[in-house]
């Protein structure tokens, strides 16, 4: 909302300047990811048991967890919601691999090209992401390790923060 001083009835018909118009307030104010203080990312190997995936899930009280292959590249994540409704429903065993249940992700350039969040991400680019995703894995450039995870709450809880 733009507001203006009148202190006389000549300016009551001002036009505002260029410089004025059309600025949309950076409410990130020039933030990056490495700003949202996130702590380390939580992820399980393609191989853990289904039991151990929901009794982690719950005590670290995650929604959603990367899983990653023998050599942490991440391969997908797994909805812990679902993965305990298949589980109750006898349509998991809990001794099965996560990789089983697990939701892979679109390695398709031409479809869905890959979107890189590191820690340098600013964060306007990240709410742009996360408008169309459940949440972001902040890598490093080369896309080696899954340092965070973050989502929507997150930025919304930055922003409260900051005032």
């Amino acid at each position: 909302m733009m507001s203006t001083i009148q202190s006389s009835s000549t300016h009551q018909n001002a036009i505002p300047t260029t410089s004025t118009v059309g600025i949309v307030p950076d409410k990130y104010r020039g933030a990056v990811v490495e700003d949202l203080q996130l702590p380390p990312a939580f992820a399980l190997p393609s191989m853990e048991r289904v039991s151990r995936v929901i009794e982690l899930a719950y005590d670290r009280d995650f929604s959603h967890i990367p899983v990653l292959d023998r050599n942490r590249k991440p391969l997908g994540y797994v909805e812990v919601s679902k993965l305990k409704q298949l589980w109750e429903s006898g349509k998991a065993d809990p001794t099965d691999s996560v990789s089983k249940y697990m939701t892979r992700f679109k390695r398709s350039v031409d479809s869905h090209p890959y979107s890189l969040v590191t820690p340098l991400t600013e964060l306007n680019e990240l709410e742009d992401f996360l408008k169309d995703n459940i949440f972001a894995l902040v890598t490093d450039s080369e896309r080696k390790f899954v340092l965070a995870v973050a989502t929507m709450h997150d930025l919304e809880n930055f922003v409260t923060r900051r005032g």
